[in-house]
């Protein structure tokens, strides 16, 4: 009996989670048709008799919940010859930094792109037609999908060998964008390219812009022009998060094992980089805990509730023990978020207003002495930002380091404007 009360309070943050109302979520009969889906009805017809590679993982299928992977390699109709896999590996598994191996599946090479080469190798993309990419992206900059993605079209460009991107949903929405632009010169693989922290666009439409504006760069640094084609979802409109999509969610990383932890880590993901707080790392719910075993929880929370309301970001007093990660085996106290699904919850502005509120109460945490130098060079690749970091250890105004976390993002979304397909 215990553990089913503990089953119907999760349930019910769950529901509470969707904290906009119904002309902010309307409701969707039609299960999305992804670029999967419409590349099976037409019988293979663009890469039908062809050499393919695919870069994909575990959460690449189509909308009946089956493995792209497994799909391509039991056709007949074509001849996959690689399957290519990004961070994670391919079935997500492996924790964040962790080199993966090369390993086979449904009798197909299977070659890591996050182990000792982050590029496709010549040799292998000498001996395609074509290339296929089937991911599934979180609308996250720093998530290294998308920058392993723009390698792939960068050697492909180089190699001569178009690709074609199977669409699939942004689960964050098409229409929230949130979070500093990359500054000029912080370029990295978690901030690749030019564009904020929440990028609001599918796959199929942030490669387009990455290939139109130039910025697939090799090695060297010289910028390449890729032989690319999208493949367009049907039934996908931008107000829609992942779950009005009617789609099953299959986790793409280890610590994104729900919808729900997508908007945690929009919300909070930065923030475990300094490991100054325990952000669910470690619990059953990542990026929804924030908290700390010194937290005045009570102090806290009524700081964060001072700038949102519950039908923009939904908290709750919490304590709770990581099993591992920071603070592993101590009782934390803290916050407990909901996130709701509406276009005017800004999740990264919102995270960094939870810090704020948080530096308010415990000055004493923000000290940059006590952050090691390998975790702070962490936070500006995870932010692209030089000085995110000084404003908020430094003790800028709060207002300050808001406009710092947003900025470019005005000048994003009029560039945005031409690469939008929904």
């Amino acid at each position: 009996m215990k553990h089913t009360y503990k089953t119907f309070f999760l349930l019910l943050l769950t529901l509470l989670s969707y904290g906009c109302s119904n002309a902010d979520v309307p409701p969707y009969k039609n299960k999305v048709t992804l670029g999967i889906d419409k590349l099976i009805s037409s019988n293979f017809n663009q890469i039908k008799g062809k050499r393919v590679g695919l870069f994909t993982n575990y959460s690449g299928r189509t909308s009946s919940g089956k493995l792209t992977a497994e799909v391509l390699a039991s056709s007949k109709s074509i001849n996959l010859k690689y399957i290519f896999s990004p961070e994670h590996g391919f079935y997500g598994g492996s924790y964040a930094g962790e080199s993966v191996q090369d390993d086979e599946i449904f009798g197909v090479e299977l070659i890591s792109l996050y182990g000792a080469n982050r590029r496709p190798k010549l040799e292998h993309l000498q001996q395609l037609d074509v290339v296929l990419i089937d991911i599934q992206d979180i609308g996250i900059r720093s998530y290294t999908f998308l920058s392993s993605v723009n390698y792939m079209l960068t050697s492909c460009a180089e190699a001569g060998i178009p690709v074609i991107v199977l669409d699939r949903p942004n689960p964050i929405g098409g229409n929230v964008v949130d979070g500093m632009v990359t500054e000029k010169g912080q370029e990295n693989f978690m901030s690749l390219i030019p564009v904020p922290y929440i990028h609001g666009l599918t796959l199929g439409e942030i490669v387009v812009m990455m290939n139109d504006e130039g910025w697939l760069k090799n090695a060297s640094g010289v910028v390449q022009k890729c032989n690319l084609s999208v493949i367009e979802m049907s039934n996908w409109q931008r107000n829609m998060r992942w779950e009005d999509c009617n789609l099953l969610w299959f986790p793409t990383s280890p610590q994104i094992p729900s919808p729900e932890a997508v908007y945690g880590a929009a919300t909070l993901g930065i923030f475990g980089e300094l490991s100054i707080l325990n952000i669910g790392i470690g619990t059953s719910l990542p990026f929804r805990y924030i908290g700390a075993p010194t937290m005045n929880e009570e102090f806290v929370y009524q700081e964060v509730r001072s700038f949102c309301k519950d039908d923009e970001l939904l908290i709750q007093i919490a304590h709770f023990k990581p099993f591992y990660g920071k603070f592993s085996q101590q009782y934390c106290k803290g916050l407990l978020f909901s996130y709701p699904k509406c276009d005017r919850f800004a999740p990264f502005t919102t995270g960094v207003k939870t810090i704020l509120a948080i530096r308010k109460v415990h000055p004493e945490l923000f000290i940059l002495d006590n952050v090691s130098k390998e975790k702070q060079e962490m936070f500006r690749k995870v932010t692209g930002s030089s000085i995110l970091l000084s404003a908020i250890f430094g003790g800028k105004r709060d207002a300050e380091v808001v406009e710092i976390a947003q900025r470019g993002v005005n000048e994003y979304l009029e560039l945005r404007k031409k690469y939008l397909r929904y």
